[in-house]
C-alpha cells in the first residue's frame, strides 16, 4: 500500500515556485536568458520552432535579430526567416562566422543562433560559436538557440552507435546545462500510408532509432533540470529535495519480501530512468537465523546488480531517513508484518518513516 501525509507539516515550496525564484534571481543578475530547442534527430523541426518563437516575440514588440543560421534550411523555414531581421555572417579568411562585435554593439533584446557547434575560423575572439553565445549572454542579450543531441560532446559516441553518423564539431554538456530553458522538439509520426514490406521494415528501424535517441534526450534534459534545482537549493541552504528522476530506496530486513520489492522498484526505475538503491541498517546482537535470512536477501540484491549501502545507527528509522534525505530519495520501499493490524503502526519505526519522510512516498510491502 502507499501511504500519504496530510496536515502534519508546514507548506513547502513546490518545484515550480523554486524555479520561478531561480529565473527571477537570474534576471536580476543582468545576464541574458538562454533557451535551447533540443532535437534528437535531423528534420524534427527545431529551426521552424525556433524561428516561429522569434516571429511571435517580434510581433509582441521585442527587438529580435537573427545572428546565425545554418547555410541550408528547409523550405518551410524560409517564409519565417524573411519576416525577421537577419544579420549576415561575416567573411573571415576562407570561412564565415557570426558577427559578434556587431551584435554586441546592436544589442538586441533577443538573438537567434543556430549551429551552436560550429567552429569559428582562426583569428577570432572565440574558437567556437557557443563561446560567442556566452559573450552575448554576459552582455545581457537573451539568446534562443537550437542543437541536436549528436553535437553534445559527452553524447557523441552514444548517438554515433545508434545512427552510425560521426560529427567532429561539438558543444560541451556543461554549456547545455547552463541553459535557463530547454525544450525538446519531437519528431512527427510517420504518415499511415500503404507501404511495401521493405519500406515498412525501414520505417520500423527508423522508429527504433528515433525512440532510442528520444529517450536519450529526455534523460539528459531531466538530469539538467534536476541538477539546476538541486544547485539552487544548496546555494540557498534549503533542505528540500525534488528531482526530475525517481530515486528509490529499498530497505532490507531479515523478513522483507525483497524479490517483490526489487521487481516493483526495477519497473519504476526503468520506466522513469530512476536510481535504485538498496540499504539496510546493521543490527547489533542479531540472531543466527535472522543473519542467515539477511544474507540471503543481500545475495538477491547483489545478484540483481543493485547498489547496496550498509548503514550504521542506533535508531534504524532515523538512520534510513538521514540517508534518504542526503540522497534525495523520492520513494521508500519497506516491509511490514500485517499481524496485529494497523494499531501496530502507531509509534513504530514504520510510523516514523511515514510521518517524518517529508517529500518521500512510502510504499509498504507485506512480509
Amino acid at each position: 500500500m502507499r501511504t500519504s501525509r496530510t496536515g502534519r507539516e508546514l507548506r513547502r515550496k513546490t518545484p515550480e515556485e523554486l524555479l520561478r525564484e531561480v529565473q527571477a534571481e537570474e534576471a536580476a543578475s543582468g545576464k541574458g536568458h538562454l533557451k535551447i530547442f533540443l532535437g534528437y534527430a535531423s528534420g524534427v523541426g527545431k529551426s521552424f520552432r525556433m524561428l516561429d518563437e522569434a516571429r511571435r516575440r517580434r510581433e509582441r514588440g521585442q527587438d529580435v535579430v537573427v545572428g546565425a543560421m545554418q547555410p541550408k534550411l528547409p523550405a518551410e523555414v524560409e517564409p519565417l526567416l524573411q519576416r525577421l531581421e537577419v544579420l549576415p555572417l561575416k567573411a573571415v579568411g576562407d570561412g564565415t562566422a557570426m558577427d559578434l562585435d556587431t551584435l554586441l554593439h546592436r544589442h538586441p533584446s533577443v538573438c537567434i543562433i543556430d549551429g551552436l557547434a560550429y567552429d569559428n575560423p582562426p583569428g577570432l575572439r572565440n574558437p567556437t560559436r557557443w563561446q560567442d553565445v556566452e559573450d552575448l549572454l554576459q552582455a545581457g542579450i537573451n539568446v534562443i538557440a537550437s542543437i541536436n543531441i549528436q553535437y553534445i560532446a559527452e553524447l557523441r559516441e552514444q548517438v554515433e552507435a545508434i545512427t552510425g553518423k560521426h560529427v567532429d564539431q561539438t558543444v560541451p554538456l556543461s554549456f547545455i546545462q547552463s541553459a535557463d530553458e530547454i525544450e525538446i522538439v519531437d519528431a512527427p509520426a510517420e504518415a499511415p500510408l500503404e507501404r511495401s514490406p521493405d519500406e515498412q521494415v525501414q520505417i520500423q528501424q527508423r522508429q527504433e532509432r528515433l525512440s532510442k535517441l528520444r529517450e536519450l534526450a529526455l534523460v539528459v534534459t531531466a538530469d539538467i533540470v534536476d541538477s539546476q534545482l538541486n544547485d539552487y537549493l544548496e546555494r540557498h541552504g534549503i533542505q528540500q529535495h525534488f528531482g526530475a528522476h525517481e530515486r528509490i530506496l529499498v530497505c532490507i530486513t531479515p523478513r522483507a519480501n525483497l524479490r517483490e520489492m526489487m521487481e516493483f522498484a526495477h519497473i519504476i526505475a526503468q520506466r522513469f530512468h530512476g536510481e535504485l538503491i538498496v540499504a539496510y541498517v546493521r543490527q547489533a546482537n542479531i540472531s543466527p537465523e535472522d543473519q542467515s535470512a539477511l544474507d540471503a536477501r543481500l545475495a538477491i540484491a547483489n545478484a540483481a546488480g543493485a547498489h547496496v549501502e550498509i548503514l550504521e545507527g542506533e535508531d534504524p528509522a532515523e538512520t534510513l531517513l538521514d540517508f534518504a534525505r542526503s540522497r534525495g530519495i523520492t520513494q521508500l520501499f519497506v516491509g511490514h508484518s500485517q499481524r496485529g493490524g494497523l494499531a501496530r503502526l502507531k509509534g513504530s519505526p514504520l510510523d516514523k518513516l511515514i510521518w517524518e519522510g517529508r517529500g518521500m512516498d512510502v510504499c509498504v510491502f507485506p512480509q
